[in-house]
């Protein structure tokens, strides 16, 4: 008898880093793997799925412009409640720290579905950094059963919190499943950069940084393009309203920075192969620049992440004027600097996670 399995996913991110799992899944004789989108990112969710060739079985279509996070979490709620007792599954997979994690292991919970958390144990412990992320993955943790964790770092912060041994698991990160997979395909998407010029990749969307906190950040950008003849800015621009309306108002216009709407993953990937360094505030670059040997920094002012950092290959640089001119400039200018961030180490998996994902749930389902 086939063991039916739901995977959750309702972001760009958790897409990406679920996909492999999804893949694997389908390929056990034992699962029936159903995919549930709650669509809270609707065109960048899409766009991911598209690529690893996924067609969801449940689509909740719960994005909204400028929707509230009580508005979002209240309608997630419903829906869900109303989905979980359609399907009854098994088991339900999440991924990461989103208001569809939370919402789902929260419905789970409340139906007494096991909960599997990929990604597990990433922690700041600070509650308003990230914003609501933090929230999201530690009532996500005090819910799940299955804990897999990318780090052997994050599976001590989850023994920190009394999680029990049993519980925990330390996998990697699919992110890195998914970047291999992606990266041997994308050369073709590349962006064009002028004869002689560096491309710098910007990602900038963290809520806890919408107003002057952004501004710094794009008025660093727009500065370093205007002192560096030698550079070109790409920004996929997110588009929420916070993000969209200041980053054009500051960036827009500028002969060397492209603004341009959010990539698919393939050319997200070919545009991070081709930059020379990284400014971002996601999470998910820190993990995936690395492994391609590009230097990232950080304009955040705690990651959840800090094997990266430990190993040399991130800098936090906060969302401070001063602190990305600065160390923007250092790695545009000392190539000893820069060698020393852009060696390839990938501290967050091998390729593997999502067969050892999978592997866990074989020896609960299949027997």
């Amino acid at each position: 008898m086939k063991r039916k399995i739901l995977c959750a996913v309702g972001t760009r991110p958790e897409a990406i880093k679920m996909a492999p799992v999804i893949r694997a899944l389908a390929r056990e004789p034992w699962a029936e793997v159903r995919v549930l989108a709650t669509a809270q990112h609707r065109h960048m969710l899409d766009q991911v799925l598209k690529i690893f060739n996924i067609e969801p079985n449940i689509d909740l279509d719960i994005m909204r412009p400028n929707q509230a996070l009580t508005t979002l979490t209240a309608r997630l709620l419903l829906d869900l409640d109303d989905a979980l007792q359609a399907e009854k599954p098994e088991a339900v997979l999440v991924q990461g720290d989103t208001t569809t994690v939370m919402s789902v292991a929260l419905t789970c919970f409340y139906h007494r579905i096991p909960i599997g958390h990929v990604e597990a144990g990433l922690r700041t412990g600070d509650m308003a950094n990230p914003f609501p992320e933090e929230m999201n993955r530690v009532v996500a943790g005090r819910l799940a059963q299955w804990h897999f964790c990318p780090t052997t770092s994050s599976s001590e912060n989850l023994r920190r919190e009394g999680i029990p041994e049993n519980a925990i698991y330390v996998t990697g990160n699919t992110v890195i499943d998914a970047l291999l997979d992606v990266s041997a395909r994308c050369d073709s998407a590349m962006p064009a950069v002028g004869e002689g010029r560096r491309l710098i990749l910007v990602t900038s969307h963290r809520r806890e940084n919408f107003g002057e906190a952004m501004k710094q950040t794009f008025c660093a950008v727009r500065d370093i393009a205007n002192s560096n003849p030698d550079v070109e800015i790409l920004y996929p621009v997110h588009p929420n309203p916070n993000v969209h309306t200041l980053a054009h108002q500051i960036l827009g216009g500028h002969p060397r920075i492209t603004l341009c709407e959010p990539l698919d993953y393939l050319p997200f990937v070919a545009a991070m192969k081709k930059a020379y360094l990284i400014l971002t505030d996601s999470g998910g670059v820190q993990e995936e620049a690395p492994a391609l040997g590009k230097p990232v920094l950080v304009m955040r002012r705690e990651t959840e992440r800090p094997e990266a950092v430990v190993q040399g290959v991130v800098k936090l640089v906060g969302a401070d004027y001063e602190a990305i001119v600065s160390n923007t400039q250092r790695l545009l200018d000392d190539s000893a600097a820069y060698a020393a961030m852009a060696r390839g180490v990938s501290p967050y998996g091998d390729g593997r996670a999502a067969e050892r994902i999978v592997n866990v749930l074989r020896e609960r389902y299949a027997g």
